[in-house]
């Protein structure tokens, strides 16, 4: 299948079972189920609202401003680029990203995006479980360290990658990590965070 998109939009709609007739709101007036087929659309759907590919959007109104100049898309069979997932950028170049969107939006006193969007994306829109809500693209946790949590948005890779802000501490971080497909490679990272890199401003 090259129509990658088309693939996604076929697929059904994930229905949920329930126990009676009623069924009961949830948080924020949606569920959660991820899927990064989903994330792939927003590819064409960037595309088609600002009239340019998305990687080429991406390096004038983000990367250029930011000093990014190393960076490798993956591609679909029909050279859509791929919003999903295996994006290739220096841990510096991710720590940039995570630094303007903990200073609201600016970038060495530069406007790059609305206060507004940043606030919006890094807010929950979904529940994902008893500690884990989800903004837009960005996972919402609070990481404990001693007797205090601190609230964070993160980006969440495959093998345990993290790209993390906490506004409490005034912190970005990047842990990489290729622990492709393993289990407890989430924990293990948040582990780093946690024991090492938090408790070493602590």
């Amino acid at each position: 299948m090259e129509d990658w998109a088309q693939f996604i939009l076929d697929l059904p709609i994930r229905g949920r079972m329930r126990v009676g007739e009623q069924a009961e709101t949830p948080p924020y007036g949606r569920y959660f189920s991820y899927c990064t087929g989903g994330v792939f659309t927003l590819s064409e759907v960037l595309q088609k609202a600002t009239g340019v590919r998305t990687d080429r959007y991406a390096a004038d109104k983000l990367f250029h401003p930011l000093g990014i100049t190393n960076v490798q898309w993956v591609y679909s069979p029909m050279n859509i680029p791929m919003t999903g997932g295996g994006l290739r950028l220096t841990s510096r170049d991710l720590l940039k990203i995570a630094q303007l969107y903990l200073n609201g939006g600016q970038w060495q006193g530069n406007r790059i995006m609305s206060e507004a969007w940043v606030q919006r994306s890094t807010q929950p829109h979904a529940k994902i479980d008893e500690t884990t809500e989800y903004g837009y693209l960005w996972w919402l946790k609070s990481f404990k360290f001693g007797e205090k949590s601190y609230p964070a948005f993160f980006m969440s890779g495959n093998g345990g990658n993290k790209v993390v802000s906490i506004p409490a501490l005034d912190m970005t971080v990047v842990i990489t990590s290729t622990n492709y497909n393993t289990h407890g490679m989430h924990e293990q990272t948040e582990k780093i965070l946690t024991d090492y890199v938090m408790a070493s401003v602590n």
